[in-house]
C-alpha cells in the first residue's frame, strides 16, 4: 500500500515528479520529520493535465451515469476498509486527535457514498416554448477540473470536492496542501484499486508557489475548486479570469453563535466549545466568537469559563480535546494575535492546559476563552486559526445581528433561540451562506450545500448544488414543425 510515497499519480501510475525532489512531512505533534513527498513541478501539473483529457476522451467520457455512481460507491467502502490505517494517517499528519480524524474517514467515505448515489439522478428539463419546438437542457462535465484543497481537512474536502466532480463526469487534477498529504496519496491508491480508468484522478504534490501556481494558470484546466485562505483565493480567482474558468470558492470564516436569553444552555454549552475548538480551531467554519444577550451573559460566561479550564491539548494520539496547531509558523500567527489581546487588557477568562508529557517540538497552544471583546477589536475581526473565542454580549435583536454581520466573512452562523418567529427572522437577515438554528453543523450533513458569502468565497459545496456548479447546462432548441 505504501507505493505512493514520495510519488505523485499520473495517469494511473505513481511516479516520481519532474524535479526528483522531496519535501519533508513533518508531525505537528513533536516537529519530527516522519515521511517525504514529492515536489511536484509545472511540467507534473501539465502531464497530469494531459492525463485527465485523455480520460475524458477515452474510457471515462464513455462512462455512463450509473457506472461512475458504483465506482464512487466502490471506493467508498474501501475507505471504510481502511478506516483505521487512514484515521491513525490523517491524525498523524494534520495534528487532529484520533476521535476526529474517524470522524473525517467516515465523512469522507459518506461523501463518495451519497455521490455515488447521485450520479444517475441529476436530470436536465424540457422547456415549453413556441409551437413546432421542442427545447431541452443537458447538464455536461466541465471537463478538466483542478481541486486545491487545504491542509487541515484533507480526507473531507477531497470527498466533497472530488467526489462532486467525478459524479458529472470531470476529470480532476488535485494539489493537496503541502503540510499534510498523506492521506490524499492513500486515497490515490485506493481510486486505483477500486477500478476508476486511469487519468481519473491525478495527484500532484509539492509547494502552492509551484505546483499550486501552474495548476491555477495551466489552460486545459476548465474548473477550479479552491479551499483556503481569502489571500490565496483572490490569486486564484484572478489566476482562472484570465482563462475564462468557472471558480468555486471556499475560504475563511468569523463565525458567530448568537445566544438569546431563552435558549437552552446546557444543550448549547457543548456546541458553543466545539465548534470553536475542533481541531485545535483550524476550521474555516469554526464558531469562534458567541455573542450573549445580556441577562444571561454572566451566567453563560461562568459556565464558557469552567468548560475552557478542563481543556487538554496535546499529541494527536492522545486523543485529548485539541492537538497541536499544525506549524510553527501558525502557532507564531496566534500567538501575534494572543499578544496584541493581552497588550491591549483584554479580559481572558480561562485558559486550558497541555499536558505534561507533550513533546516539546509540538506546536502546541492553550485553548483561550476572552471575554468582553470590542466588536472592532483584531480577534473579532479576523480568522485566528486556533483554539480561541471571543465572547461579547448584545441588548436587542437588531444589536446581535449589527455584531454578528459585522465582519468580512459570512460562511456559518449559529442561533439559539426557542422563539420560533425570531429563528425566522434571525435566518432571513444573517449574511452566511449556512444558518443552524438550535443546533451547529448538523453532524457534518454531506448532503447540505455548504459555502459562503461576502469574503467567505461564493459557490457551493456539498448536495446537490455542489453537481450543478461542477457541471455546464446546455440548452438544446428542436425544431421540428407541428
Amino acid at each position: 500500500m505504501n507505493n505512493y510515497q514520495g510519488k505523485i499519480l499520473i495517469d494511473g501510475e505513481w511516479l516520481s515528479s519532474d524535479s526528483s525532489e522531496t519535501i519533508a512531512t513533518i508531525n505537528p505533534s513533536d516537529g519530527i520529520e516522519f515521511e517525504r513527498i514529492a515536489r511536484g513541478t509545472a511540467k507534473d501539473v501539465d502531464r497530469a493535465v494531459q492525463s485527465a483529457q485523455n480520460a475524458i476522451e477515452g474510457k471515462w467520457g464513455k462512462t455512463t451515469a450509473a457506472e461512475r455512481g458504483r465506482l464512487l460507491q466502490k471506493l467508498s467502502k474501501l475507505i471504510l476498509e481502511n478506516e483505521d490505517e487512514l484515521t491513525e494517517m490523517e491524525a498523524r499528519d494534520v495534528g487532529k486527535p484520533l476521535r476526529q480524524a474517524r470522524v473525517d474517514v467516515k465523512a469522507c467515505a459518506r461523501y463518495f457514498e451519497f455521490y455515488g448515489g447521485a450520479a444517475d439522478k441529476v436530470h436536465g428539463e424540457t422547456i415549453p416554448y413556441q409551437q413546432g419546438y421542442t427545447v431541452l437542457t443537458l447538464r455536461e462535465p466541465h471537463g478538466v477540473t483542478g481541486h486545491i484543497i487545504p491542509w487541515n481537512y484533507p480526507l473531507q474536502i477531497i470527498g466533497r470536492t472530488i467526489g462532486g466532480a467525478l459524479t458529472m463526469g470531470n476529470a480532476c487534477v488535485l494539489k493537496p496542501g503541502e503540510e499534510a498529504s498523506q492521506t490524499a496519496l492513500m486515497i490515490g491508491e485506493l481510486f486505483r484499486q477500486a477500478g476508476f480508468p486511469p487519468g481519473v484522478l491525478n495527484i500532484i504534490t509539492g509547494l502552492g508557489e509551484e505546483a499550486g501556481e501552474a495548476l491555477i494558470n495551466h489552460q486545459g484546466i476548465d474548473h477550479l475548486s479552491f479551499t483556503g485562505s481569502t489571500e490565496v483565493g483572490e490569486l486564484v480567482q484572478r489566476a482562472a479570469a484570465k482563462n475564462a474558468v468557472p471558480v468555486t470558492l471556499e475560504l475563511g470564516g468569523k463565525s458567530p453563535q448568537i445566544v438569546f436569553a431563552d435558549a437552552n444552555l446546557e444543550k448549547a454549552l457543548s456546541f458553543l466549545v466545539n465548534a470553536a475548538i475542533q481541531n485545535c480551531g483550524q476550521t474555516c467554519s469554526a464558531a469562534s466568537r458567541v455573542l450573549i444577550e445580556k441577562p444571561i451573559y454572566e451566567n453563560l460566561v461562568k459556565m464558557l469559563t469552567e468548560k475552557f479550564q478542563q481543556l487538554q491539548a496535546g499529541p494527536a494520539s492522545r486523543d485529548l480535546d485539541c492537538g497541536p496547531l499544525i506549524s510553527p509558523e501558525q502557532k507564531v500567527r496566534l500567538e501575534k494575535f494572543i499578544a496584541e489581546a493581552r497588550s491591549d487588557g483584554l479580559n481572558f477568562a480561562a485558559q486550558g492546559t497541555i499536558v505534561d508529557d507533550a513533546p516539546s517540538g509540538g506546536n502546541y497552544v492553550k485553548p483561550l476563552l476572552i471575554r468582553d471583546v470590542p466588536a472592532d477589536h483584531s480577534v473579532a475581526q479576523h480568522e485566528l486559526f486556533g483554539p480561541v473565542l471571543t465572547v461579547m454580549s448584545f441588548g436587542d435583536e437588531d444589536e446581535a445581528l449589527e455584531l454578528a454581520n459585522g465582519t468580512a466573512y459570512g460562511l456559518v452562523s449559529g442561533v439559539w433561540t426557542k422563539d420560533g418567529a425570531r429563528q425566522f427572522r434571525m435566518a432571513k437577515k444573517l449574511k452566511s451562506g449556512q444558518v443552524f438554528i438550535n443546533n451547529y453543523g448538523a453532524g457534518g450533513g454531506v448532503e447540505l450545500p455548504f459555502g459562503g458569502v461576502k469574503l467567505s468565497g461564493h459557490g457551493r459545496e456539498k448536495g446537490f448544488e455542489a453537481l450543478y456548479g461542477f457541471s455546464v447546462l446546455k440548452t438544446v432548441a428542436i425544431q421540428h414543425g407541428e
